[in-house]
């Protein structure tokens, strides 16, 4: 797999279900396919844990950034998170980034934790990683996690933050403190609103913000599969708004969640309409997917783009790299 003529920056999103020694072949590959960037779920009880994961990344690898896609301020302590950061960025040369959202049903559900304050939770969490980063002392009290007369001896300053969700509030939090935002599967018809909304929020910064935009190509089949599964958690998850415009009820909401804790995406999927799926990824066959993808990113200026490998990276790879040569 070569990246030979081409330009498109990409990055590969690698959910850690099989062992570890699987995923840092994975990344691997993506690094020599030329991804720039290796994000890592945390999907707490769902998959390997993210952090060990990481580091074995790092380890294997010498040039992919690497960071969770996405953690979360309620199963891990801000506070241990910045330290665990700052111990991947040591490990991996200064290649560390991070990840942050307010964390899903799938991450949450399964250990009982409650998405209290949402907003306030990430950005003190924000706060709090880039105080600790910055050498301390930090003195914070927030609805979720306190830090008193916190400080490390090592870090960063100025590692890059990225804040990822699909609702309004969350997209003005990331234009206000982060680095970067992860626009998640979008519904098509919302992406330029997102884009803008941060671009205008952002504005006049020292540093302009990165903008990463994540979905799954779909070419055949077997792809479409995926894509339902992926759609399970992250539909239930998502804003009023975006379910109203896809006909989706209250009712469908919790027969998804019903479902994810019986059995997880594989048992939710055939309960996403076939209709809902369109919208949210991009589908044709494999010069479609690589000409909208960059139609896409150049009409909407976005930055990067993440590709999750949701099965095997390299047919999520093979779907870009060939086509975009």
């Amino acid at each position: 797999m070569s990246t030979t003529g081409v330009d498109l920056p990409l990055g590969v999103s690698l959910m850690a279900h099989g062992p570890t020694a699987d995923l840092v072949e994975d990344a691997r590959r993506a690094e020599a396919a030329g991804c720039r960037r290796c994000w890592v779920y945390d999907e707490g009880l769902a998959t390997r844990d993210a952090w060990v994961t990481m580091t074995a990344v790092a380890l294997a690898t010498s040039r992919i950034r690497i960071g969770p896609g996405i953690t979360n301020p309620y199963t891990r302590h801000p506070g241990t998170t910045a330290a665990a950061l700052a111990s991947l960025d040591e490990v991996s040369g200064g290649r560390a980034f991070l990840g942050l959202g307010a964390g899903g049903g799938i991450t949450l559900g399964p250990m009982g934790v409650d998405r209290v304050r949402p907003l306030e939770a990430v950005e003190q969490a924000v706060v709090a990683v880039r105080g600790l980063l910055d050498g301390g002392p930090v003195e914070l009290a927030s609805s979720t996690f306190s830090l008193s007369s916190a400080r490390m001896g090592f870090g960063r300053p100025g590692t890059e933050v990225f804040l990822a969700g699909r609702g309004p509030r969350m997209t003005d939090l990331g234009a206000r403190v982060a680095d970067g935002f992860v626009l998640g599967w979008i519904h098509r018809d919302l992406m330029g609103d997102h884009v803008a909304a941060l671009r205008v929020a952002s504005a006049g910064r020292d540093r302009p913000m990165t903008l990463v935009w994540s979905t799954l190509p779909v070419v055949d089949e077997d792809g479409f599969r995926l894509a339902r599964e992926s759609l399970t958690f992250r539909l239930a998850d998502s804003p009023t708004a975006v379910k109203e415009r896809i006909g989706m009820t209250a009712d469908d909401t919790a027969d998804i969640r019903d479902a994810l804790r019986s059995g997880g995406p594989p048992a939710a999927a055939h309960l996403v309409r076939e209709e809902w799926v369109d919208p949210f990824v991009v589908m044709g066959d494999r010069r479609a997917v690589g000409a909208e993808v960059r139609a896409t990113m150049a009409r909407l200026g976005i930055d990067e783009f993440q590709v999750p490998a949701v099965d095997d990276v390299g047919d999520a790879l093979d779907l870009l790299v060939p086509a975009l040569a």
